[in-house]
């Protein structure tokens, strides 16, 4: 495996997947701000959740991006497709398990369940993420099947 190109790589399909999300926010698409939630569970000012809430995401999208090394090793091949079908099981388990559980532990963000005296600041994302509108599971989708595509192609199994 690659594995120098695993960190340099890791870093590319976080940022193509970033301008996905950002891009599809910006045109009305979805109002999930991933920079603005990561960020949140640091700080309660927005623009300082902003940057740090995309140092989170930059740093779990590696941590991603060497789980998906890891099986292009174990499988010994690294195809676009391969990566766009791990793509899709990776945004699976980010919409059903991941954003969901973020209610339990964010201090920032109301659950499904908090009453009208809540005063957190960000909604919950609901199911799919479907809160952030109806387009967002849409988004995501395509965002993580560029994610998986893009490492695919780039990594190598040697």
């Amino acid at each position: 495996m690659d594995w120098a190109g695993w960190a340099l790589f890791g870093l590319v399909a976080t940022a193509i997947l970033t301008v996905v999300m950002t891009g599809a926010q910006l045109a009305g698409r979805t109002r999930l701000d991933l920079p603005l939630i990561l960020g949140t569970l640091v700080t309660q000012d927005p623009d300082r959740a902003r940057a740090a809430g995309f140092v989170i995401h930059l740093a779990v999208g590696q941590a991603f991006a060497l789980g998906y090394a890891a099986t292009f090793a174990l499988l010994g091949t690294a195809t676009w497709w391969l990566g766009a079908l791990l793509g899709l099981l990776h945004v699976a388990v980010a919409l059903t398990v991941l954003l969901p559980l973020l209610v339990g532990i964010h201090p920032r963000m109301a659950s499904d369940r908090a009453g009208p005296g809540s005063t957190a600041g960000l909604e919950p994302p609901g199911l799919l993420g479907l809160n952030y509108g109806t387009q967002t599971p849409t988004v995501a989708i395509v965002a993580h099947l560029a994610y998986g595509a893009a490492l695919g192609l780039l990594l190598r199994v040697r």
